[in-house]
C-alpha cells in the first residue's frame, strides 16, 4: 500500500502536481510590493506608505461609507476603536466595511475592517 502526499507524487509545492507545477493547482497570485491575497486584477501599492503618522482628526460619530470612499486607491491612515493605527490602501468600500491592502511594516497584505470599528481616518 502506498500513501502519496495530498498534492500528488510531486511533494506538494513547486513540483509536478503541486501549486504552480505542471498538472497541479495554480500558484498563489503575486502582487507588486510583496502583498497578496487581494481580488483578481487589484494590485497593492508598489512601495511603502508615507513615513509619517498624521495627526488624528476629531472623532466622528460614525464613519460613513461615502466619506471613506473618497479615500479609494489612496494612502489612508486608519485609527481603529481599539489597537494601534495603521496605513491602508482601500480598494473596496461596502455599506458596512472597507477592504484593501494594509501595511504590516514590511509589505502590503489584503485585509478588511468593519466601518463601525474605525474611530477616524485620514487619506493622502
Amino acid at each position: 500500500m502506498t500513501f502519496l502526499p495530498p498534492f500528488g507524487p510531486g511533494g506538494g509545492f513547486g513540483g509536478p502536481g503541486g501549486p504552480g507545477g505542471p498538472g497541479g493547482m495554480p500558484g498563489p497570485p503575486s502582487f507588486p510590493g510583496g502583498g497578496g491575497g487581494g481580488p483578481q486584477g487589484v494590485q497593492a501599492p508598489t512601495g511603502p506608505p508615507p513615513s509619517f503618522i498624521p495627526q488624528q482628526p476629531a472623532s466622528l460619530f460614525a464613519v460613513d461609507p461615502r466619506a471613506i470612499s473618497g479615500c479609494l486607491f489612496r494612502y489612508t491612515y486608519i485609527w481603529p476603536d481599539r489597537g494601534p493605527g495603521f496605513w491602508m490602501f482601500p480598494v473596496f468600500v461596502g455599506r458596512n466595511s472597507v477592504a484593501g491592502f494594509r501595511w504590516n511594516g514590511f509589505f502590503w497584505m489584503y485585509s478588511g475592517i468593519d466601518l463601525q470599528r474605525i474611530s477616524s481616518f485620514s487619506c493622502f
